[in-house]
């Protein structure tokens, strides 16, 4: 129950260094049981997430040293891939336990998985992928139980829909399988490359990633390495989104540009300038905003991970933006918190219509998720007068040390711990 308090009204100014990439993160963990070895994985976010993951390694079988922001795993000694419920549904991401398990042992359960309550996660893609290489599908008192009871076969695999967990989980299942895999209408996302890199590293052999077919010819065995996580592109969205909300001048530090741009060039469709250099953007905010229509796509289109922030930031357009949700059915969540401060958001459906207001006001808020939670710290941060922002264990679950990065942003926040009561 702890909560953040947050006096509105400070233009953000300063560096902020963007810490590893939350989503690659996730998958590169996983992918660590394909082989048997000490795996060094550099520029992890210090997020709880990541500590989850260790622990289920742990649970595994695994030796693993977590400092803050390096993991040396040591997986020889994983002799299964079973995954407890307690543990598993507690992030979205277990579910990458899955294709590496089913890689290396030929079998492997895990929860449904967990995260934020933003809409549906079919696994529908990924059982297909599976299955089209040799697997079995069961669920097992609520776990997913995938087995073979051969060595994989290579296959072509279509996705009907692009889905980065589908890629990433057929991706890491295929690399130890019998002949070549060809993954058709793959996402194309940032962290599907980085995990690729992460894979042939470890000595698979895949081509085509961050285009939209992947080819991934089958190898007898994978072998420990090491590793850097890419930069978080969302973390940097979201100072981004801050900055330009805040009318500050924020350098936001250890970026991949180009993997910024869909959010560069609708702040630029705004009025907002923005600078990028080899591996930094500057955002500098305006007081005055044109209004513009977002459509969250999947990667390189606008990211729907930001589409919460960037609505807060359309309260300040003079006029009626829209944004339409392509992605999550339930990712407008945030509107009804940023209504009661005197946003002016209205939704149908899938799009929401947001007219510009000429202030919001601070008031107490709840965060229903990570990227909601996110958007009503930016509101915060902007209205007049205090918020209080509860259930902010959301917010720490994907955004690394964000307390003090704020402050050291020149934003005034505060973070109230609530002691459990004695029974």
């Amino acid at each position: 129950m702890d909560k953040f308090i947050i006096e509105g009204g400070n233009k953000l100014e300063g560096e902020v260094k963007i810490g590893g990439f939350k989503n690659a993160a996730v998958a590169i963990l996983p992918a660590c049981i394909l082989a048997s070895g000490e795996f060094k994985i550099t520029n992890l976010p210090n997020i709880r997430d990541i500590r989850i993951l260790c622990e289920i390694l742990r649970e595994l079988g695994a030796d693993v040293d977590f400092d803050g922001s390096t993991a040396i795993i040591d997986t020889t000694n994983i002799k299964e891939c079973v995954a407890t419920h307690e543990m598993a549904s507690k992030l979205r991401a277990s579910y990458y336990l899955i294709g590496a398990g089913l890689a290396r042992f030929n079998y492997a359960k895990a929860s449904y998985p967990g995260g934020c309550e933003i809409g549906r996660r079919p696994i529908d893609q990924h059982i297909k992928g599976f299955e089209a290489l040799g697997a079995k599908f069961a669920l097992d008192h609520g776990l997913i139980e995938v087995k073979s009871d051969q060595r994989l076969k290579g296959t072509e695999i279509y996705l009907d829909v692009v889905s980065v967990g589908a890629t990433i989980n057929i991706m890491m299942a295929s690399v130890m399988a019998q002949g070549t895999t060809i993954i058709e209408n793959a996402a194309k996302e940032p962290h599907v490359v980085d995990l690729a890199n992460f894979l042939n590293a470890m000595g698979a052999n895949i081509i085509g990633a961050g285009t939209d077919v992947i080819k991934i010819k089958g190898v007898d065995e994978l072998h420990a390495c090491e590793h850097m996580v890419i930069p978080d592109q969302i973390e940097a969205g979201t100072y981004m989104i801050m900055a330009a909300a805040s009318k500050g001048d924020v350098l936001v530090k250890n970026v991949i540009p180009i993997h910024l741009e869909p959010v560069s060039a609708k702040l630029r469709e705004m009025g907002v300038e923005v600078h990028e250099y080899d591996d930094s953007i500057r955002v500098i905010g305006k007081d005055e905003l044109k209004p513009v229509n977002i459509k969250t796509l999947v990667y390189p289109g606008f990211p729907t991970d930001l589409q919460q922030p960037m609505t807060v930031l359309l309260t300040r357009c003079k006029g009626n933006s829209m944004v339409t949700e392509t992605i999550f059915e339930n990712r407008f969540g945030h509107v009804n918190q940023l209504n009661k401060m005197g946003a002016n958001i209205r939704v149908e459906n899938r799009t929401a219509v947001v007219s510009g207001v000429e202030k919001l006001s601070g008031t107490k808020l709840k965060a229903s998720d990570l990227r909601a939670g996110a958007s009503l710290m930016i509101a915060a941060l902007i209205a007049g007068g205090k918020s209080e922002i509860e259930s902010i264990y959301h917010i720490e679950r994907g955004y690394e040390n964000i307390l003090d990065k704020v402050k050291g942003l020149n934003g005034r926040i505060e973070k109230i711990r609530k002691v459990a009561e004695e029974v």
